[in-house]
């Protein structure tokens, strides 16, 4: 396309002139139109279109219609403009294609242009005749790829030399070299510290474990009981003498831990003989005795936790509690499993045995005093070297108490256990979020009016449950031939498996307590335990009897039923 000299620039800039005078028409002094009617003005715009150009007969109608409303309603800011047009015009030098030839060209104002075509720099000098498209044209802020400099003055660009803003690139370089410097630092010292932490930790751990392999070395060194476990062969060394050569005093507290890791691995299942919502009780064999391994559920894992400390430590010898032998976390059929290893008894659970077994007054009698003296011990606090700490159970119940081949019984289950020192004060409650059974709890359990800071509240409990247990007992106690089919406390209150709202309404509302038969009246020794029952379920915690009161209670009552058994 020819462009005449002066004409309109080819670039960005369309509408940039060099040199191009406007003619008479265009100026058209536009703002100082004569004033005549709207014909005339309609007239004067159809000659300045034909005065435009040849070419210019390709406008069509609608082009023709803006040219008129333009004429006949001149821009409010025409009495601005008309000074600025005629403010001065300079003389500018003009450089580049659209020049046509010409050095120079005169305008409003001068410039200096830089744009980038197709990869490469294109330098053009000019003026402005139309003072707006100065104006635009000069505020345009630069770009990556064009940038105009104006000013004001004859030949006042002749030494300007348009430049692109450098700042882009570099900005660009130095966000991405800060960006990724950035991402450096965000994922590598993190890293960083977390190694650090870790290695700290690990010989912190090692250091700790070697502290107690070597105190427990020590100790199996002086007592040689690990020499004696590893070399010894079936029949060599018993449970019993492991337990009397421990560093520990009783069947409470089981053996050292680094033997109790190789009891478990050395003991062989043989028969699952119960289940329940804990996990399951297996027999199970070691240098050819029986033991029982009770393995806990993954869900029942803090009751083996608390279990386990329990027995580790506090002394719990007594005939009446059941004898601890190990604790260990073993790995079985690609599972973890929870293990903890107790002495074995055949009779089972005081539930299962009353199931089948009735009673005469001797053995209900050696019963309910062996429960009782068990859970003496547990409430007693033992202060000495050889002592321990007071023990509430809290989940006393007759499932919770294996009968002993000899007609006694010992309490088990230590999953819910209390510990309190009144050395320190201290309540351990420990983590275990499960609640007791909901068949024997205390009315203050119950209402929730229990006082949680206090043990002597949770001794309370288990007499309660005492209670129960005791009335489940003389059930199947044989008296004059006559003897109850064995039933779970309030079997005729609530279902068989009742929710806390049920045991509530049954205990707490309507206050009830478990049906005592008429033909306890006729033995003088179930009188005596209905008596005993009757002071365990009083609905005034404070009001029950204590533990160590109920056992010499007992002890009274065997004693006199002894007598008479010597008078007749």
């Amino acid at each position: 396309m020819k462009m005449r000299p002066g004409g309109p620039m080819i670039g960005p800039w369309p509408n940039i002139s060099f040199g191009w005078r406007p003619s008479a028409v265009e100026s058209l002094d536009r703002c100082r139109l004569p004033p005549k009617g709207s014909f005339e003005f309609v007239w004067l715009g159809i000659e300045v279109i034909q005065n435009l150009k040849p070419s210019s007969t390709m406008l069509t109608g609608a082009m023709i219609l803006p040219v008129l409303m333009t004429l006949t309603f001149p821009s409010s800011s025409c009495e601005d403009e008309e000074p600025k047009l005629n403010a001065g015009l300079f003389n500018c030098v003009c450089e580049g294609m659209s020049c046509g030839g010409v050095d120079q060209c005169v305008g409003q104002q001068c410039f200096a242009s830089l744009s980038i075509n197709d990869g490469h720099p294109v330098y053009q000098k000019g003026c402005f005749q139309v003072y707006e498209q100065s104006k635009l044209t000069c505020k345009t802020p630069p770009s990556a790829d064009q940038t105009v400099e104006c000013c004001h003055g004859n030949l006042c660009n002749m030494n300007i030399t348009a430049q692109l803003p450098p700042k882009d690139k570099s900005q660009q370089g130095t966000a991405l070299s800060y960006s990724v410097r950035t991402l450096a630092i965000v994922v590598i010292a993190p890293v960083i510290v977390l190694i650090v932490v870790s290695m700290v930790t690990v010989l912190i751990l090692r250091k700790f474990h070697q502290n107690q392999m070597q105190r427990l070395n020590a100790r199996e060194v002086e007592y040689g009981a690990i020499d004696g476990l590893i070399a010894s062969n079936v029949g060599d060394s018993t449970l019993a003498d492991l337990l009397d050569h421990s560093c520990t005093s009783g069947s409470g507290s089981g053996l050292p831990f680094l033997i109790q890791r190789t009891v478990a691995r050395q003991i062989t299942l043989v028969e699952c003989v119960g289940k329940g919502r804990f996990g399951e009780v297996w027999r199970g064999q070691w240098q050819g005795e029986n033991v029982a391994v009770k393995i806990f559920s993954s869900r029942d894992e803090k009751s083996w936790f608390r279990e386990t400390e329990i027995y580790n430590s506090v002394l719990l010898r007594n005939e009446n509690i059941l004898g601890f032998i190990a604790s260990d976390m073993t790995s079985r059929n690609s599972s973890t499993q929870l293990w903890l290893i107790t002495h074995y008894h055949e009779a089972g659970s005081l539930y299962d045995y009353l199931q089948h077994t009735t009673l005469d007054a001797v053995g209900c009698l050696r019963v309910s005093l062996s429960i009782a003296s068990g859970l003496t011990h547990l409430h007693t606090e033992i202060i000495g070297t050889q002592g321990k700490v007071a023990i509430a159970h809290r989940d006393l119940k007759s499932k919770n108490i294996l009968v002993k081949e000899n007609g006694q019984c010992c309490i088990a289950d230590l999953g819910l256990a209390v510990m309190h020192s009144q050395c320190t004060n201290h309540l351990d409650v420990g983590n275990n979020s499960r609640v007791g059974t909901k068949r024997y709890m205390a009315p203050e359990v119950l209402d929730e009016t229990i006082q949680v800071n206090l043990f002597d509240s949770y001794r309370r409990v288990d007499i309660w449950a005492f209670g129960l247990v005791l009335w489940e007992v003389a059930r199947r106690t044989v008296s004059n031939g006559i003897v109850e089919d064995y039933k779970p406390p309030f079997y005729d209150l609530v279902p068989n498996d009742p929710g806390f709202d049920d045991m509530k309404k049954v205990i707490c509302v309507d206050q009830q307590r478990p049906n005592i038969p008429n033909r306890w009246f006729s033995d003088p020794t179930l009188t005596s335990l209905a008596k005993v029952m009757k002071e365990c379920w009083y609905h005034n915690p404070s009001a029950r009897l204590t533990a160590l009161r109920i056992r010499k209670t007992l002890t009274k009552i065997d004693n006199s039923f002894d007598k008479l058994k010597m008078d007749c």
